[in-house]
C-alpha cells in the first residue's frame, strides 16, 4: 500500500528496529501515538485491565518490598509504560491503606507518548502523580522499577548466522509497495555485542533487544545510584526457538505483520534468559524467573479472590473466577507471561519469588 511508504522516511530499506520503531511511535501515525490499543474497543488486553486483583498483588508486593528495606521515609515507584493508567490507578487506591507507605511513596510514570499519557491523565485523578520521560527527577530513597508488558513493546533486531558470517534483517519496499524482507551483513559492533551473550551462542536466528537494552541501562544507572530494583511482568520463554517471535493484533485477533500498519500492535516474545544475563552482566542480582502463575499464587491472589467473592453476587463471583482464570490458568496467561526481578539491594527474599 502506498501509505505504507510514510514508515519508511525516505528510505527504500530499514533494519528491523528501525521499521518497527516508525510504525508504532511514529509522532503522527505511529500506533502508540494514533490510537487507544487497550481492552474491547481496541487490539489486546492486558492483565490490569483484566482483573483488579493483578493490579492489587502487585502493589502489596511494592508495600512488602519497603517494609523488607526498613520503611524508609523516601520511596520512588516508577511504571515504566502505565497502558492508560488502570494499574496506576489501582495502585493508589491499595496503598491509601497503607498510610505510612502512602506518605513515603512518589510515584512516577514513564511515558513517551503524548497521547497516551493524555488518556492516562484523564483515567488517574490524582494530583501526586508525577508524568516522566527520564528518571532525572528522582533523586532520593529506594527506587522499584516496574513495568507490565513494557519490554516487548520495544523494538528489536534481527539476524541469522550464515557459515561464514552474521546476516541482519531488513525490510524493503518496491516501487510498487509491496514490503519484503532480505538480509545484509551485520555491523561489526553488532557481531561483537551479539557474541558476547553466552545465551546466543547457538541460535542461528537471533532476536537481539538492542533498543530495550538501551532503555534498560538507564534504569539500572539510576537503580545503582539510588538502590533499587526492577520487576518486569512478559509473555516470552526461557529456552531458545530459533525463529521470529514477531507477532501483530489487529481488533484482538491475530494480524499479518506486515498489514494494518500503524493500526495494528507488533510485540516479540520476550527471551527471559538473554534479559537475566543482560541483568547480571550491568551487576544487577537476578531472581529466577518465575510464571505470572507462581508469582500470582505466591501473593495471595486466590485467597484475596475468595475474600471478595463472599460479598458477590453469584453472577459477579463467576466473572471473578473467570479473570482469575484467565490470569493464572497454564493455558492461558499463567505460563506465557513470566516475571523476572533484578535488584542491587541487601535483600535476598522477595514475595513471589524463592
Amino acid at each position: 500500500m502506498k501509505s505504507d511508504l510514510k514508515f519508511f522516511k525516505n528510505s527504500k530499506t530499514l533494519p528491523v528496529d528501525k521499521f518497527l520503531n516508525n510504525v508504532l511511535y511514529d509522532k503522527k501515525y505511529g500506533y502508540y501515538n494514533s490510537k487507544i490499543p487497550f481492552g474491547k474497543r481496541g487490539d489486546f488486553t492486558t492483565s490490569p485491565k483484566i482483573s483488579g486483583l493483578y493490579s492489587e498483588m502487585i502493589a502489596i508486593w511494592m508495600i512488602s518490598t519497603w517494609e523488607k528495606l526498613g520503611k524508609p521515609k523516601n520511596f520512588n515507584i516508577v511504571e515504566l509504560g502505565p497502558g492508560d493508567g488502570t494499574l496506576a490507578k489501582v495502585l493508589l487506591n491499595v496503598f491509601k491503606k497503607f498510610p505510612s507507605f502512602y506518605n513515603a511513596k512518589k510515584l512516577f510514570l514513564f511515558e513517551k507518548s503524548k497521547f497516551l499519557t493524555k488518556l492516562q491523565r484523564e483515567n488517574i485523578d490524582n494530583t501526586e502523580v508525577k508524568w516522566i520521560k527520564n528518571f532525572n527527577n528522582i533523586k532520593k530513597g529506594p527506587v522499584i522499577f516496574f513495568g507490565n508488558e513494557f519490554f516487548d513493546a520495544i523494538s528489536i533486531k534481527q539476524f541469522k548466522r550464515s557459515k561464514k558470517s552474521l546476516l541482519e534483517k531488513y525490510y524493503k519496499i518496491t516501487d510498487d509497495y509491496e514490503i519484503f524482507e532480505i538480509f545484509k551483513k551485520a555491523s561489526v559492533y553488532d557481531k561483537k555485542m551479539i557474541n558476547s551473550f553466552k545465551t546466543l551462542k547457538n541460535l542461528y536466528f537471533i532476536e537481539f533487544p538492542k533498543n530495550g537494552f538501551d532503555e534498560l541501562k538507564k534504569i539500572i544507572k539510576k537503580i545503582s545510584i539510588l538502590k533499587g530494583c526492577i520487576l518486569l511482568v512478559d509473555y516470552g520463554y526461557l529456552k531458545e526457538n530459533n525463529q521470529s517471535t514477531l507477532q501483530s493484533v489487529f481488533k484482538h485477533k491475530k494480524n499479518f505483520l506486515l498489514k494494518n500498519l500503524g493500526k495494528s500492535d507488533i510485540t516479540y516474545h520476550v527471551n527471559f534468559s538473554l534479559l537475566s544475563e543482560f541483568f547480571s552482566k550491568n551487576k544487577l542480582k537476578v531472581k529466577k524467573t518465575v510464571t505470572q502463575r507462581e508469582f500470582l499464587n505466591r501473593m495471595g491472589i486466590k485467597l484475596r479472590a475468595e475474600i471478595l467473592s463472599k460479598k458477590m453476587k453469584f453472577r459477579d463471583q463467576s466473572d471473578l473466577y473467570s479473570r482469575l482464570h484467565r490470569l493464572i490458568d497454564p493455558g492461558q496467561m499463567g505460563h506465557l507471561f513470566k516475571i523476572i526481578l533484578a535488584y542491587n539491594l541487601n535483600i535476598n527474599k522477595y514475595p513471589g519469588f524463592k
